[in-house]
């Protein structure tokens, strides 16, 4: 541990580099916006009328008007220290998606330097861990969304910042309280990412409890954690406005200005298909049959069901229960759909987000293939579905089961289910856009992966549970001897 700055320090400036040349040469790459990042936008600030582009736009002028976020994105956050970075070299409140880049590189760098130095193992495995993440954090499947105004790109450094800080909570000492506040940090990151990441919360605050911290005090320091995490999570999201649902009320929780919508493209898009029984699913539902027009048309679609004359009439019956329900009494088919969307999962990257800016000449939608490990692997597994997801997410469970009651097995296990619950709602709660709302669970079971590859700590080594009991902090005085006495 006395070595852990230097090596830290050795791995940041390592990996901050290679990060930088991955963004910068030969240009900059970025995601373009899908239409959803008006929502990133307003929360720096700047007002902005978002629609699908073939293009990625790199820079956006700040607005005279500015903008009241109703929705919660912490890649806002980061947009905003962007915005305040381009200020200090003159791009007048314009916010810059390669200061924005150049930001999430430093942070990368520093969760993945953090995760080696938190590893409770020699040279040999951080040195391979650490190559294994940088090879996550850069593979093109997620390292646009960085420098995007898409949500998904803080949900990828937060949980990075976990890792790291869980694996630190349980070293010795000072090393314990910096992990604790590694940990809060990219826990409010994680959590606030997007609606749907808000489910990590409890499950991290469970792991927060679970590790054993490297100092004396026992519950202490998770109950803290959890008190920060719960704390500022509740403030984050109550600090913007109330969203206006379609049918013009005022939401009053996170989320529910698209329930509606979720719903409709649930139940039209995953149950009514047009490629089943429409009249008994529609019936199951309590919808009439003359709906099964609207069979495989979503909210956005010219011809939805909300056209309907007798759409207002069976509007109750579009609930997240009715959904719940049908799910629940019909396995076989929601099997289907899961298995679909562990194809989808492992495709890993959605056809229509480009990755250039128009002035690289590249043609619209063109996208970057330039670090594609991981994601090569996926696509490849993809056509298998869960036959290939499942045994992964399995052995995933037993390597967890294996590193029990160790920082390592906490962090596997926390990222398992965070995959499992990423994967559970994007399949069966959005029934749009499911590869690119399954990259997060994509993300947590690629870095599992990589460390799954630790072998098990053994008794006394840093990181288990009896480490950490009977281990000195490290400001701690030196113990008196009798030859010192």
């Amino acid at each position: 541990m006395r070595r852990s700055p230097a090596v830290g320090a050795g791995v940041f400036g390592v990996a901050l580099t290679l990060l930088l040349v991955r963004f910068l040469v030969p240009r900059p790459v970025s995601m373009s916006d899908n239409g959803d990042g008006f929502r990133v936008l307003c929360g720096a600030g700047i007002t902005w009328t978002s629609k699908p582009l073939p293009h990625t736009q790199l820079l956006y002028a700040a607005t005279p008007q500015g903008c009241s976020p109703t929705y919660q994105l912490s890649q806002s956050w980061l947009a905003r220290a962007a915005v305040w970075l381009g200020d200090a070299f003159g791009l007048h409140s314009a916010l810059s998606l390669v200061v924005l880049g150049v930001l999430a590189c430093v942070i990368a760098a520093a969760a993945v330097a953090l995760v080696v130095v938190g590893l409770p193992y020699g040279f040999r495995v951080r040195a391979l861990v650490g190559a294994g993440l940088l090879l996550v954090v850069a593979d093109s499947a997620f390292f646009g969304y960085f420098s995007s105004i898409l949500g998904e790109g803080t949900a990828f450094l937060g949980l990075l910042l976990c890792v790291g800080g869980l694996l630190l909570i349980a070293r010795p000492g000072r090393w314990c309280y910096a992990g604790l506040a590694v940990t809060a940090v990219g826990g409010l990151l994680a959590v606030n990412a997007k609606v749907q990441t808000l489910m990590i919360l409890p499950l991290l605050i469970i792991a927060a409890l679970l590790v054993r911290p490297g100092v004396r005090a026992r519950w202490l320091p998770g109950l803290c954690l959890a008190v920060v995490l719960a704390g500022g999570t509740w403030w984050a999201q109550t600090s913007v406005a109330p969203a206006v649902a379609p049918d013009g009320t005022i939401s009053a929780r996170p989320g529910d200005d698209s329930r509606e919508i979720n719903v409709v493209n649930t139940v039209f898009l995953n149950i009514v298909d047009g490629r089943h029984d429409s009249a008994a699913d529609l019936a199951s539902l309590g919808l009439p049959a003359s709906f099964a027009q609207y069979a495989g048309n979503g909210w956005w679609h010219p011809h939805p069901v909300t056209v309907d004359p007798a759409y207002a009439q069976y509007r109750p019956r579009l609930s997240r229960r009715a959904v719940a329900t049908w799910f629940a009494t019909h396995p076989d088919r929601t099997l289907a759909i899961l298995h679909r969307a562990a194809g989808d999962l492992l495709t890993a990257r959605p056809d229509y987000l480009a990755s250039f800016d128009a002035a690289s000449g590249r043609p619209d939608g063109a996208q970057e293939y330039r670090v594609p490990v991981w994601s090569t692997l996926t696509r490849l597994l993809a056509p298998l579905g869960l036959f290939a997801l499942g045994p992964v997410w399995l052995f995933l469970g037993w390597r967890s089961w294996r590193h029990r009651r160790t920082a390592v097995g906490v962090v596997l296990a926390l990222l398992l289910t965070t995959a499992l619950g990423q994967f559970v709602l994007a399949a069966l709660g959005d029934g749009i856009e499911n590869v690119k709302h399954q990259v997060i669970a994509l993300f947590c079971t690629l870095v599992a992966l990589v460390l799954s590859c630790c072998p098990r700590p053994k008794p006394g080594a840093g990181g288990s549970p009896r480490s950490a009991r009977h281990s000195e902090p490290a400001d701690a005085p030196p113990r008196a001897t009798s030859a010192g006495t």
